[in-house]
This record gives C-alpha cells, sequence and structure tokens, in this order.
C-alpha cells in the first residue's frame, strides 16, 4: 500500500520523527536549501502538512499542494494557518489541544512569581558574591493576596486562574462574555483597559485572531501602570510589542514576563537592554511528556484522516 505524502515544514523530537517516517512519506521542507523549489518539485504529491503552532501554512504553500487534505498543525495555536485558503478548498485542519494546557499555566504562574521575586537577579546575587560582599538582596514585591486578571477564560486560562487562587489572589477575566464555567468567585470585567486596571498581574491567554492582533495595546499597557505586571503565554501578536517597549523603557509599566515575541527566535534587541522583563524561549509546553502527547496527538488526527475516520481535535 502506498503511503501518503506529507510535507514536514519543522523539525519535531526524534520520537515523533521516527513514527511519522514510518507511517507516510515525509518531504522535510525545513531542510530544503531552496524551499521554492522543494515545493514546485514535491508539492504537486502531498496530501497532509504537518507543520508546528509557529510556523503553520501560508496560501502559497496551501496553493502548491493541490491535492491538499489536512493540515495537522503540532501545537494548540493555528492563527498562522490560512483558515481562509482551506476552507475554499474543504482542507482539514487539526491541532493538539488540552495536552499542553498544564504545561502552559505553570509556566505563566511560574514566570509571574520568578518576576515578582526577583528570583534570577537574586541567583546572580548569590554566584557573583554580591551577597557576601553587600549583604541582603533588594526587597521585591509579594504574590499572595495580590490581583490578578487573565484575559482569555479559555482552557488555558481557566488553568492559570485555578492556580492564582492557591495564591490567595483576587481574580478577574475577561472575555467575549461571562464564563459557565468560571469559578463564582472569579469577577467579569468585558473591558481590556478596566481589567487591567484593575489587576497586579495581568495574564494574556487569548488565542490569536484577526480580532484579537493588539488588543494589549498602549491603552491597556498604561492602565496596568508602573506598578503592573503583563505575563504572555499565548500569542505575540496579542501585544503591541512597540507599545510594550516604549512602557517598559519609561517605567510606565512596572515589568513584563513574555514566552512569545515577534519575529522570534531574532527577538527585538531593545528587550535585551531592559532588566525589567523576563525572556523565555517559546517553551511553555516544552516538557517532555507533553510533547510527546503533542506528536501522539498530531499523528494520530493524520492517521484518522487516511483511514476515514474522525478527527480527534478538529478545527477546521
Amino acid at each position: 500500500m502506498t503511503r501518503p505524502q506529507i510535507l514536514q515544514t519543522g523539525p519535531y523530537p526524534e520520537w515523533d520523527q521516527g513514527p511519522l517516517d514510518a507511517d507516510f512519506t515525509v518531504h522535510r521542507l525545513f531542510e530544503a536549501d531552496d524551499r521554492d523549489a522543494f515545493l514546485a518539485q514535491h508539492g504537486p504529491e502531498v496530501r497532509a502538512i504537518a507543520t508546528r503552532g509557529e510556523l503553520g501554512a501560508n496560501a502559497a504553500m496551501i496553493a502548491a499542494c493541490p491535492k491538499l487534505e489536512i493540515i495537522s498543525v503540532y501545537g494548540v495555536g493555528f492563527d498562522a494557518v490560512d483558515l481562509a485558503a482551506c476552507r475554499a478548498r474543504g482542507i482539514r485542519v487539526t491541532n493538539t489541544p488540552d495536552v499542553l494546557t498544564s504545561d502552559v499555566a505553570d509556566l505563566g504562574v511560574a514566570m509571574m512569581l520568578m518576576q515578582s521575586r526577583g528570583m534570577l537577579g537574586a541567583e546572580r546575587w548569590v554566584r557573583d558574591g554580591s551577597w557576601a560582599a553587600k549583604g541582603l538582596y533588594p526587597l521585591q514585591r509579594r504574590v499572595w493576596g495580590r490581583r490578578a486578571g487573565v484575559l482569555g477564560l479559555g482552557r488555558i486560562g481557566t488553568e492559570v486562574a485555578k492556580r492564582l487562587q492557591g495564591f490567595g489572589m483576587q481574580i478577574s477575566y475577561g472575555a467575549r462574555a461571562p464564563q459557565d464555567h468560571a469559578h463564582p468567585d472569579w469577577r467579569f470585567v468585558a473591558d481590556p483597559v478596566q481589567l487591567a486596571a484593575e489587576t497586579d498581574f495581568l495574564f494574556v491567554t487569548l488565542a490569536a485572531s484577526a480580532a484579537t492582533r493588539h488588543i494589549i495595546d498602549r491603552n491597556v499597557i498604561e492602565s496596568l501602570g508602573p506598578e503592573g505586571m503583563l505575563i504572555n503565554i499565548s500569542r505575540a501578536s496579542n501585544i503591541d510589542e512597540e507599545a510594550l517597549l516604549d512602557a517598559l523603557e519609561s517605567g510606565r509599566l512596572g515589568s513584563a514576563a513574555l514566552d512569545v515575541f515577534d519575529g522570534e527566535p531574532a527577538l527585538n534587541p531593545r528587550f535585551l537592554a531592559l532588566e525589567n522583563v523576563l525572556l523565555q524561549p517559546h517553551h511553555a509546553s516544552g516538557t517532555i511528556e507533553t510533547r510527546k502527547a503533542m506528536g501522539q496527538l498530531l499523528r494520530d488526527n493524520l492517521t484518522a484522516h487516511f483511514a476515514g475516520q474522525a478527527l480527534p481535535t478538529a478545527v477546521l
């Protein structure tokens, strides 16, 4: 039996690559010196694209694959996939939700703690001899009992809020409408500017779309203020990065903790000069357990499609 031909846009761990290679004929676009020539050669026979959330599949890539039936995303975000092009041709799209939810929530809360308590600086304080030479590390800010806002109360946002409850925090959330699954003690605030004004820590956990692009704009950032912290474990496009940098540099925003950036991994060098921002390499789902589960789910979606079965986690 002829194995379906798939286009792979970026590398996967070996524990995923092996099974993928065993079940499909895989064309590795990311290894091609000339991507256009590679697509022209292999695209006409490709029936599936295996991609990653940040890589997606644009209209040109989709057009180069006239037999394309399905795009399977390794990750929860699918905003980098041209859904309009997929709808026009009846191409299915899947992602890997749920399996990464708790790890992403864990990292968001950890980032809040690290930044609020100055843990990276404190570790350097010990290592460089400042503790012995200068005495106690400068005082930082507490987390427990303070006000937290969660913008986007989907799977990840809900898990973040649950974790924050353990710190005795006052929790507010923003969404299109009040959510039935929200805890009765969590307060709904429709306006992101107002949500920011009423919180000390603002978590961004929204799915990215054209409607949410730069939803964290200059007004929201200014409302969070010089004592506030912005934590982004969603997508870079949800934040106006220039406005964020301006506010961090001027002190109009107290601090930020970020796992995603425009143009990553080549982030804006202005970030590197700032002491009031915690920078992470887009690894919120980066645990062995979760990445294995993501790879399995990506393959399960492909296998189900080619077997004529229902897709486990269909987006489109």
